[in-house]
């Protein structure tokens, strides 16, 4: 009797022993696990799990592109100008070499008579009807000698170097060019008028550009009679 007395007590004692050693290892579990709250009967965690940081690497930005190199088509793109608006100019004529001055005879252009005349070897031819410069672009005075003499010349803007109307006697210089001064890339003359532009040498009108315009007939004359190195002389 006493032998199985001792089992009966060694028994709850084992089952009791067995509990509390479950029960601690389930309080050390609980202890090292996240915080968690009962509710019917499930267990939900209260605290998010904190996911792992990113490994992704910031973008960074792609490096400028190296500006064009001298020379090359961008930087020749670049560098045009735009083209500027075009305005009337006084016609350029090609310069011809430098001569010795002429003794013998000179033009004389009265701008308050608006006629011109060639004085030669103690005669006078002449004088002729002309039209001379706009108040706003007048004809130079002064003492000037002819530099170039051209037959059919070519009216070129100075503003763009382009090629204005025909040559010969319809063209804007007639087909006779006598210059007589530069300025700049300008060049003053005497030369003919078309024929639509006639009027204004009969009138004696102010309306060129600074140069002076005859009838085809007496510049054609003056342009045979004169060489280059002849004084001009242009009073008011």
């Amino acid at each position: 009797m006493r032998s199985n007395h001792s089992r009966l007590l060694q028994a709850p004692a084992a089952a009791l022993a067995a509990g509390l050693l479950t029960g601690l290892a389930g309080f050390g579990a609980a202890a090292s696990s996240p915080a968690l709250a009962s509710g019917s009967g499930i267990l939900t965690p209260t605290a998010p799990i904190p996911s792992a940081p990113a490994t992704t690497p910031p973008a960074t930005s792609a490096p400028a592109p190296a500006p064009p190199a001298v020379g090359s088509p961008a930087a020749v793109l670049q560098a045009d100008p735009a083209p500027a608006a075009e305005t009337p100019s006084t016609p350029a004529a090609p310069a011809a070499p430098q001569a010795a001055p002429v003794t013998n005879s000179r033009i004389l252009l009265a701008l308050g008579k608006r006629e011109i005349r060639l004085e030669r070897d103690g005669k006078v031819y002449g004088p002729w009807p002309v039209a001379i410069g706009d108040p706003a672009t007048p004809t130079p005075v002064g003492t000037f000698s002819v530099i170039n003499k051209v037959t059919n010349p070519q009216y070129v803007s100075t503003k763009s170097g382009q090629k204005k109307g025909v040559i010969g006697p319809n063209g804007p210089l007639g087909d006779r060019w006598i210059g007589f001064k530069t300025k700049g890339a300008n060049q003053f003359g005497i030369h003919g008028t078309p024929n639509a532009w006639s009027w204004t040498v009969s009138s004696r009108s102010a309306v060129t550009n600074g140069c002076v315009r005859m009838f085809h007939d007496h510049v054609r004359k003056l342009f045979e009679m004169v060489e280059v190195g002849t004084p001009v002389v242009v009073v008011k």
